[in-house]
């Protein structure tokens, strides 16, 4: 049964390359380049790594950025997801790829120049598209642009360690207050939480930021948004609103997590609690993401049946 199906694809490809040799040739001399420059050449850690190479080592749990290692594997998901599109969208290309194309290898050339691998992966996603764009034509970059787009996230971004320590501050603030409105009172010193009757105190560390779950809720808030929307603005809002609910999300999590010691002990609060109340604050953003998506979507009005005509 899959005999007939690869000979279509094999045929498929070759009759591809027989019809436009030269561009199959420049797709080829493009991808073999990109596989040397972006993982083989070693440009970064001292000579020692190449960007990809970097960026393996980049993404773990003291960056906040392990969920980076799926990013690849979702561009490609994403990419057979519309495979059907692709086969009817292929037009002339366009000139307009080289613009992009510079655009890469400026950011590429930075980042060589100045030994820092984030610009040379944020080069990536421009070369692919200008590629795609100047080989394929408008309407097949077109249907790639959010799947090469999404390569970003794969880049570790500095302000991310600080947007931590703001995280911390801002979601301490707004749990302190909604537990003075419950009647539960505290003191808040910095991140240092004190109920006012000495029944438990807390300190707000990274780990309780939600930095996590910020992250892996951004990436499914732009597939969501891909998926359910078709107009520009409804896919920021969603993806904006995700965001604001993963942080109001952790900072109810807080508040459980206050009242809980209020009312068992800070033992059983900053202990088993604590690791269970890990897991409500993404469900609680998805499903406020999901919820919002229907309400963006609006209530279709039912097709009425036409009338029914009688022939003889």
């Amino acid at each position: 049964m899959n005999q007939p199906t690869t000979r279509t694809w094999f045929q498929g490809i070759t009759e591809a390359v027989r019809r436009e040799p030269v561009s199959a040739l420049l797709l080829a001399t493009i991808v073999v380049t990109l596989v040397y420059f972006f993982g083989i050449v070693p440009l970064f850690a001292d000579r020692r790594l190449s960007a990809f190479g970097w960026a393996w080592q980049a993404w773990n749990p003291e960056t906040n950025y392990e969920h980076a290692k799926l990013v690849p594997l979702v561009v490609l998901g994403l990419l057979w997801y519309d495979r059907k599109k692709f086969a009817g969208a292929a037009t002339e290309g366009s000139p307009s790829g080289w613009l992009f194309l510079a655009i890469g290898l400026f950011l590429f050339g930075i980042g060589a120049r100045t030994v820092q691998a984030r610009f040379a992966l944020a080069a990536l996603p421009f070369t692919l598209f200008g590629s795609v764009l100047y080989l394929f034509g408008r309407r097949f970059a077109r249907v790639a642009l959010f799947p090469i787009a999404f390569l970003f996230f794969m880049v570790p971004l500095n302000f991310i360690t600080q947007a931590t320590v703001r995280l911390q501050f801002l979601e301490t603030a707004i749990a302190s207050a909604t537990c003075n409105l419950l009647g539960i009172h505290v003191e808040t010193v910095g991140t240092m939480v004190n109920s006012a009757d000495n029944a438990f105190r807390f300190q707000i560390d990274e780990g309780c930021s939600g930095i996590h779950s910020l992250m892996a809720i951004a990436m499914l808030a732009a597939v969501y948004g891909h998926f359910t929307f078709d107009r520009l603005w409804k896919k920021i809002v969603i993806f904006a609103a995700a965001l604001l609910f993963a942080i109001i999300g952790n900072a109810g999590r807080l508040v459980s997590i206050f009242v809980a010691a209020k009312f068992f002990g800070q033992d059983l609060a900053g202990g088993p609690y604590h690791a269970i109340s890990g897991y409500l604050s993404f469900p609680f953003a998805l499903l406020a993401m999901v919820l919002l998506g229907m309400l963006l979507k609006g209530r279709r009005q039912p097709v009425q049946p036409g009338p029914v005509t009688s022939y003889q």
